[in-house]
């Protein structure tokens, strides 16, 4: 006989978790596995019905069952992980790998990873309110730098990125949402918003946050892709490997901008699409699933350890006022701000996921 939710009493619970680990853990898995079986409303959708299973009176969890598109997400980490071999393979073999490849297969895995990890936190609406934030003010901001010097510097993109709308490359648009929707996610993470802040200081602290992680990613790659690879020229050269500070005040600038547009949005009444209120999904969904954002932008800092690798290239390079750097030196520092920067927000995500994981789990007594 198949029991109702609300025919799962907590003595009743206890009762059943009894006896040794392994048999509670199978009784758990099995009792899930059937109340999953129940139809809603007597409708088609079916839904997950997550029930108090420790005796301790926590609220049952419900959410759509199915689809959360796991390996979908877990493939496109894979090809990231691949275009940082293909990146490789082109400093090795120069003139064999079109470096917009690379490019491409740098900004479309977590590009389309965002749609689908955030249409199922924030629904379609929400994911794309967040594309078309990043898209607009991420063009507006490098239009107005390339032609006045504000905020980024002076600086203009070469042709290796592909096609631009006006001075901007499309690809740079598209990197603005990917990376941008990690970021924000990973701020979220340490914050604990993701579960329980729809309002409060930390809703109004995550747009700085997430500023400041999504930074940290240019911070670790800027020198590589401008300096020695040539995407984008610094007119004026800069003290960091070629690259002015003045960049990434304004990389804190425009996407502090985005994000709090986009907590706004939240905060103005849509907390179904916005998901932070736990009146979506979001509420529903696991620690674990969150925690595959966080992996995502790991493996963006880690892919910059592989530049580290010797290649034929030239020892030193120069940027645009003749100034000589090492490329070694440019690799090594964007590896150890990878590590420490990007590294030390993704650890402090994941362990801020991990304690929200183990409260989830239930607790047995024999």
């Amino acid at each position: 006989m198949l029991l109702k939710p609300s025919e799962a009493s907590s003595s009743v619970i206890r009762k059943l978790y009894s006896g040794n680990f392994l048999a509670t853990q199978g009784m758990e898995l099995w009792y899930r596995l059937r109340l999953s079986k129940v139809p809603r409303d007597g409708g088609g959708v079916k839904r997950v019905v997550e029930v108090d299973c420790s005796g301790q009176g926590r609220k049952p969890q419900v959410g759509t069952r199915g689809g959360q598109n796991v390996g979908w997400l877990w493939g496109l980490m894979g090809t990231y992980v691949g275009a940082d071999v293909l990146f490789l393979l082109a400093g090795l073999y120069p003139g064999h790998v079109p470096i917009v490849v690379s490019v491409e297969l740098h900004i479309f895995p977590p590009l389309l990873f965002a749609l689908l990890h955030g249409a199922k936190v924030y629904g379609w609406r929400g994911i794309l309110t967040f594309t078309g934030l990043c898209m607009g003010v991420g063009n507006l901001f490098e239009n107005l730098s390339i032609a006045t010097g504000f905020p980024f510097g002076h600086y203009a993109f070469t042709e290796r990125m592909g096609p631009k709308i006006l001075e901007v490359p499309v690809l740079l648009g598209l990197a603005y949402v990917g990376m941008g929707y990690l970021s924000w996610t990973v701020a979220q993470g340490i914050l604990g918003t993701w579960r329980n802040g729809g309002n409060g200081w930390r809703l109004r602290l995550l747009p700085l946050l997430a500023s400041v992680v999504m930074t940290a990613w240019d911070v670790a790659m800027d020198p590589v892709w401008s300096t020695v690879g040539r995407l984008w020229i610094w007119k004026q050269g800069g003290a960091y490997f070629g690259v002015p500070v003045s960049n990434f005040l304004g990389w804190l600038l425009t996407n502090y901008v985005i994000y709090q547009l986009f907590a706004w949005f939240v905060l103005r009444g849509r907390p179904r699409e916005a998901g932070l209120n736990g009146d979506g999904e979001t509420g529903n969904l696991p620690a674990g699933y969150w925690r595959m954002a966080v992996v995502f932008y790991t493996l963006a800092a880690l892919g910059n350890l592989l530049l580290g690798i010797p290649t034929p290239r030239h020892p030193v390079i120069s940027d645009a006022t003749g100034a000589a750097w090492r490329v070694s030196d440019i690799t090594t520092a964007c590896a150890v701000a990878s590590l420490g920067l990007m590294g030390g927000f993704a650890l402090s995500a994941w362990l801020r996921l991990g304690e929200a994981k183990r409260e989830d789990e239930p607790s047995v007594s024999g």
